[in-house]
């Protein structure tokens, strides 16, 4: 998903993450798959590298499985 974020090979994609692409990288998650995130701002400037981003989304994924309207807060 990310290497659509400047039209890149995925190969291409750095493991570290700026703040640009992790808020492209969130709104494109949200849009494709119906999942609202709302994070803090500690965690948003927690995630750091595409792996952190990762877990990020796997556990907004489950938060959302278990909250009523597809909402994952964190």
């Amino acid at each position: 998903m990310l290497a659509a974020f400047g039209r890149r090979a995925a190969e291409s994609v750095p493991e570290s993450l700026g703040s640009l692409e992790l808020t492209w990288l969130t709104a494109e998650f949200e849009q494709r798959y119906g999942i609202e995130l709302e994070l803090s701002d500690e965690r948003f400037a927690a995630v750091r590298t595409v792996d952190d981003a990762v877990v990020l989304l796997r556990e907004a994924v489950q938060a959302a499985a278990a909250s009523p309207g597809g909402v994952a807060r964190s």
